[in-house]
């Protein structure tokens, strides 16, 4: 097949995050954040085909800028690319579709044009778009890792070190009540600190007793100190814990997520569904329960 009729297509998964410490470091490769999240079964599907005079990102049919996947592109490639996303997640709110775009991209790119590089040497690509173009610190290496993946050291590969939480396959609820800028709370110093404080005691008491419903409470206690949190995402949160449930905000997103054990799930969905629209994402097994 020539290279002009070939399309390279792949799969990038969400991921969410419970709680975060951000790490600066002048080496892009190093710089980003520890903490721990959750790896989702929504994410964004891309087909890349070769382009014609420059390179074009579409979002669910509709050209967008899409900074953090453009710089991935011209960090692989000096060739214009056509770019074809379906988003399974929503976006701008907490579920990591900028690195899920530029990761499915890189893989997609690899395929397409024969770059012969590696998974690391991609994640490596889309880390450093990802920094640079401040969207995001640390999701595409936990999309890459999946499960419940704990950020112990940040940065992508060989620098930053992952772990997980052992658990089987669960669902998550979500309910998106709106939108947050990474940028905005990134940006903002005195917030920060107070972020980085909580995130770092989150993993240490995280790492000390690594489980769903601790890192779910933890999560609950990060976005509570950190004042991130608008009064209807602590309703939510407050709602959920009342029918049973376990409940925390995406970070960075104005989106609550939540599981429960089985007994408790009717309840927990009834409780979001009064807040917006509850989407069901299921979290990829680590370990599966004899019999």
């Amino acid at each position: 097949m020539s290279i002009e009729s070939s399309a390279g297509k792949a799969f990038a998964p969400g991921h969410i995050t419970g709680f975060f410490e951000i790490h600066d470091d002048p080496d892009p490769r190093r710089k980003g954040s520890t903490g721990c999240g959750v790896v989702i079964d929504g994410g964004i599907d891309v087909i890349v085909t070769p382009g014609e005079e420059k390179t074009e990102i579409f979002l669910d049919g509709v050209s967008v800028k899409a900074d953090t996947t453009r710089s991935l592109i011209e960090q692989l490639v000096d060739l214009p690319v056509h770019v074809e996303c379906t988003s399974s997640i929503p976006i701008g709110c907490g579920f990591g579709a900028s690195a899920a775009g530029a990761l499915s991209t890189a893989y997609a790119l690899n395929d397409v044009f024969s770059l012969g590089l590696t998974s690391n040497q991609l994640v490596e690509a889309v880390h450093i778009a990802e920094v640079s173009n401040g969207s995001g610190m640390g999701d595409v290496e936990g999309q890459y890792f999946g499960g419940v993946p704990i950020r112990k050291v940040p940065g992508c590969p060989p620098y930053g070190v992952l772990d997980r939480v052992p658990s089987p396959s669960f669902e998550v609820y979500c309910v998106v009540l709106g939108e947050l800028s990474t940028g905005s709370v990134l940006n903002d110093d005195e917030l920060m600190r107070e972020i980085n404080s909580a995130g770092r005691s989150a993993l240490l008491s995280l790492l000390s007793r690594p489980n769903v419903a601790n890192f779910m409470e933890l999560s609950k206690q990060f976005t509570l100190k950190c004042g991130l949190a608008s009064d209807r995402v602590i309703d939510a949160i407050e709602a959920v814990g009342a029918a049973g449930g376990m409940a925390s905000q995406a970070m960075l997103g104005e989106t609550v997520f939540a599981c429960s054990d089985g007994g408790a799930k009717e309840d927990v969905l009834e409780a979001l569904s009064t807040f917006a629209e509850v989407t069901t994402y299921k979290v990829t097994s680590c370990y599966q329960h004899p019999g």
